[in-house]
């Protein structure tokens, strides 16, 4: 066992901050130091969404963090307090000691990963989500009853997701032991299809109508999927009748989703429809002051409204000029100002609109294309035939959206941004190489682009 330096968190933090910058989070200064034993850093997390986050998509920043400032070989290991007691009280640590601190996670769906920045402390409120906000606050305070459902609808980039997570986040405070299942649209249809091929649909149907919350982002992917909306309508009435809360978002409301059947969108029409809209002047300003007080980047006073003045279309764009202008100042070592800033961003092409594509928008036409599963897409398998279209994902993501490559990454089961670096790169290479691939990736940017318009 080894003793810490004093300043040894201090120095763990200003490594991540001089080189993964785009992964540090103002509740990294939460994060504490246990000891060193048998070659494993253990780091005390104590709110289970913050572990579960850093476990899924940090260990190696923080490992790499460990190494550069002890100079030996370590392996990190992110643990809640009662497993840290459980360690230091029989003096080692288990082969797999996220195991045991996660167990109380464990209700939460694979396929997703809450985000610990997207709490309602983060969400900034202005006149265009004021109403999906205080309901968001009703459906945390009296599940079941207060909304139900719940479906919140708006264009790409304003804050759907955010809220989903802050409500989850919110009810899991709450009731720590409440079954919720939060899922997104395309992996909940990909597992119906895989239990129908496997003949286990029992289980499939266990999965999700014993939930106590459900939680669907993206549910307008279920147009023009018969099959699935038959399952998910019945799936929909047992929840609704056991008074189960259910929570759904959308890039349009109900009644505006093609091909969807008309008892689905009478039904997700019967509880709360709230509307996010593109957020106003001033609301922009707050939400690039909330981004760079969680990222630990110190705006001059005027960089905010300059920002705000000329991006006007969504919150995923703000974010994105947002990280412009760090990584700007960091390349070339200046500190940031309004003429580094306009110097990062006068150049930019025009803002995109908001018919921009999303992550699943991306993910949808690759495996629409190569006839891929999404459970396959997230999953470790690195066969050629998924290791390739996860890949495409990667590098369209970063072409075509603000996503880091960190977020890109743990998007995709939790990789880290190196690993999406490589992706990018070696696809970047062999478009230029590959007369078919490139025929293959321009295909899928047409349909992407093309399901914009």
């Amino acid at each position: 066992m080894a003793k810490f330096e004093p300043g040894f968190r201090d120095a763990l933090l200003d490594y991540l901050r001089k080189h993964h910058a785009d992964i540090c989070r103002h509740w990294f200064d939460d994060v504490e130091p246990s000891e060193i034993r048998d070659g494993v850093l253990r780091l005390i997390v104590r709110e289970p969404v913050q572990l579960r986050y850093l476990q899924r998509s940090c260990v190696t920043q923080f490992t790499e963090a460990a190494q550069s400032v002890t100079s030996r070989l370590l392996v990190v290991r992110f643990v809640s307090p009662e497993e840290d007691l459980k360690v230091t009280a029989r003096g080692a640590l288990p082969a797999s000691a996220d195991s045991e601190s996660t167990e109380r996670a464990s209700w939460l769906d694979e396929q997703m990963l809450l985000s610990p920045d997207y709490t309602f402390d983060t969400f900034v409120m202005g006149p265009g989500n004021r109403l999906a906000h205080a309901a968001a606050h009703a459906v945390v305070a009296q599940p079941g009853r207060a909304y139900n459902p719940f479906f919140i609808h708006g264009g790409v980039g304003l804050g759907k997701t955010h809220l989903l997570h802050a409500i989850c986040q919110g009810m899991l405070r709450n009731q720590p032991t409440l079954r919720l299942c939060y899922i997104s649209c395309n992996a909940f249809m990909d597992l119906f299809h895989e239990a129908v091929r496997a003949g286990r649909m029992t289980d499939f149907r266990n999965r999700f109508r014993t939930a106590d919350v459900m939680v669907i982002d993206d549910i307008h992917f279920l147009s023009r999927h018969e099959q699935t909306q038959e399952e998910f309508f019945h799936t929909f009435n047992a929840l609704s009748q056991l008074g189960k809360q259910i929570i759904l978002s959308s890039d349009a409301a109900p009644s505006e989703i093609p091909d969807l059947e008309e008892r689905l969108t009478s039904r997700f029409s019967a509880g709360l429809v709230a509307l996010i809209e593109r957020p106003s002047f001033e609301t922009r300003i707050s939400i690039i002051k909330s981004k760079a007080l969680m990222h630990g980047i110190d705006l001059p006073e005027e960089i905010p409204s300059y920002v705000a003045a000329k991006i006007d279309t969504n919150i995923r764009e703000l974010e994105g000029a947002l990280t412009r202008i760090r990584g700007y100042s960091m390349a070339h070592n200046l500190p940031i100002s309004l003429e580094l800033a306009k110097m990062a961003l006068e150049g930019e092409p025009p803002a995109r609109g908001g018919n921009a594509p999303s992550l699943q928008a991306i993910i949808e036409c690759v495996t629409r294309f190569y006839d891929v599963k999404l459970a396959a897409l997230l999953s470790k398998k690195r066969h050629k035939s998924i290791a390739m279209p996860r890949q495409i994902c990667m590098y369209l993501a970063r072409r075509h959206t603000r996503f880091s490559l960190e977020e890109i990454g743990g998007y995709f089961g939790g990789r880290d941004h190196t690993t999406v670096m490589h992706a990018v790169k070696m696809i970047d290479e062999k478009v230029r190489a590959d007369a078919k691939l490139q025929s293959e990736v321009q295909h899928i940017e047409q349909d992407l682009l093309g399901r914009g318009k």
